[in-house]
């Protein structure tokens, strides 16, 4: 019996259409990094890839560039509890933040001593009452120069879905969670708890002086910009960092992209292939701030 060949039973124009399209594809095979995202978005252009695809694609390449400093929770900024305190206490503080997973300190925020599972708080209810500490399961303590690709694989394999972050000196510097790296690839998942507070807007990552960094959601408005970094960004016309980056393209740029304006790089981390949703702001040193001022490098 004959094999029936591929594309038999199609019409014709479409038969050859589609092998047009993958032998275009095959005939022009990507030599690099740039090669590859650069015929993902010509084939987006063709309708051959939606926006989200491309983005989701463009998110797993850099999750390979981007280290855990760079989209952690700051150590001031993680949500603790410590392990001094009655149920009667820090119950009311996880009912109010709605997070699934609490790091317990004792005394001071470097000593993490475990993770609390907020469901694992309806045995101190039960026939027999828990200790608060026998609840605890063990924390995962990471360096901030995990890469996240690596530390997604460790997620998956160890089923973990929270990290400490320490720095070179052993103290606690953040905390990440599989949300948040996964975010980098599909963009913002938010669910009941979440809340767009103006204060988790600009949160900075790391450093001072010369070295300090922000990640700064695209939504943040202007006005707000200003005040905490001490920008003079104009908002009569545009109200949003979004806003301002896109005008500076002319376009919605693409991941990775980089601007600089008023002394600061702004480099896009996440772009949902309309918007810019998620930004790094990072303070440049005074020479390149007064050469590269509103220059914009892909």
């Amino acid at each position: 019996m004959n094999e029936p060949r591929l594309g038999a039973g199609m019409p014709e124009p479409i038969r050859r259409s589609l092998f047009e399209r993958l032998s275009a594809l095959l005939i022009r095979a990507p030599q690099d990094r740039e090669q590859l995202l650069e015929l993902l978005r010509q084939s987006h252009e063709k309708g051959l890839l939606d926006a989200d695809a491309v983005s989701m694609v463009e998110g797993v390449l850099q999750v390979s560039e981007l280290a855990t400093r760079d989209i952690m929770v700051p150590r001031a900024q993680m949500d603790v509890i410590d392990i001094g305190q009655s149920p009667e206490e820090f119950i009311p503080f996880v009912i109010s933040t709605g997070h699934s997973r609490f790091p317990v300190i004792e005394g001071e925020r470097d000593n993490v001593i475990g993770i609390l599972h907020s469901k694992d708080l309806l045995k101190l209810y039960g026939d027999e009452p828990a200790d608060v500490r026998d609840l605890l399961r063990p924390a995962v303590f990471i360096p901030e120069s995990k890469r996240l690709n690596v530390l997604l694989r460790d997620f998956r394999l160890n089923r973990n879905h929270v990290a400490i972050v320490v720095d070179e000196y052993g103290g606690v510097a953040g905390l990440i969670t599989i949300e948040d790296v996964l975010e980098q690839i599909v963009g913002d998942i938010e669910d009941e708890f979440d809340f767009d507070e103006e204060s988790d807007h600009i949160m900075p990552v790391e450093g001072a002086g010369e070295l300090a960094r922000w990640r700064i959601k695209g939504v943040t408005e202007l006005e707000l910009l200003n005040e905490t970094l001490g920008t003079h960004f104009a908002h009569d016309d545009l109200d949003t960092i979004a806003g301002l980056v896109t005008e500076q393209f002319g376009r919605v740029p693409r991941r990775g992209e980089k601007v600089s304006l008023e002394g600061f790089q702004f480099e896009v981390l996440r772009v949902d292939g309309r918007q810019v949703q998620l930004l790094l702001a990072s303070r440049l040193p005074p020479d390149d701030s007064a050469d590269f001022d509103r220059a914009v490098a892909g």
